[in-house]
């Protein structure tokens, strides 16, 4: 036997546990239709996670954070400009995410404004990556101080704060409006402001 499989079964539930977690919610999700776009049995399923709730719990840190973590907190904190990091991520994120992130919104927002008033671990995992991200803002306009690259005036903290809270409503807009050009509009927006905060811009 391989002894991997195990494992690829347990990544491939995770996968279709978060597509259909994206599309539908996390209430509103089968398990039924989870098991169908994987081929593999309820016993397969439970061995792994023994309930539903495990199942999202584990959707949230291992593909949703991770994703999260990939996508925007490794390429700043990897920087050595993590505000010309920064910058270029808002105005080409849009190029990065998948086809459907405009049509289904933000898995993490969707799932906060879901489940965070109703499930306290969920919001506990939920909040952990919203704070990684806040936190990676925050640590990347603190380091643009020191290097001169944003204005000493600037409280990073609360800038962060700012940032993360209009990034998630762009994405929330362009949901709602269904539209990829509003997304672009808004992060231009949020752009320009990242730009107000640089030192001589």
């Amino acid at each position: 036997m391989d002894i991997k499989q195990p494992d690829q079964s347990r990544n491939t539930i995770l996968q279709a546990a978060y597509c259909e977690i994206h599309r539908k919610g996390y209430q509103a999700a089968s398990i039924a239709d989870i098991l169908s776009d994987t081929g593999l049995t309820k016993g397969a399923l439970y061995h792994h996670f023994p309930t539903k709730h495990a199942l999202g719990l584990a959707v949230i840190e291992e593909i949703i954070g991770d994703r999260l973590g990939r996508l925007l907190s490794d390429p700043i904190r990897e920087s050595e400009k993590p505000i010309d990091a920064l910058l270029y991520l808002i105005i080409h994120v849009d190029q990065q995410v998948p086809a459907d992130y405009m049509e289904l919104g933000c898995p993490l927002n969707n799932l906060m404004q879901e489940m965070s008033p109703l499930d306290h671990e969920f919001k506990s995992k939920l909040n952990a990556i919203l704070r990684n991200w806040q936190d990676t803002i925050e640590w990347a306009l603190s380091t643009g101080q020191a290097q001169g690259e944003i204005r000493p005036d600037v409280d990073p903290k609360a800038a962060a704060l700012f940032i993360v809270s209009a990034w998630e409503g762009c994405v929330g807009i362009a949901k709602n409006l269904q539209s990829g050009e509003a997304f672009r509009t808004c992060m231009q927006q949020l752009h320009d402001y990242v730009v107000s905060l640089c030192a001589g811009r």
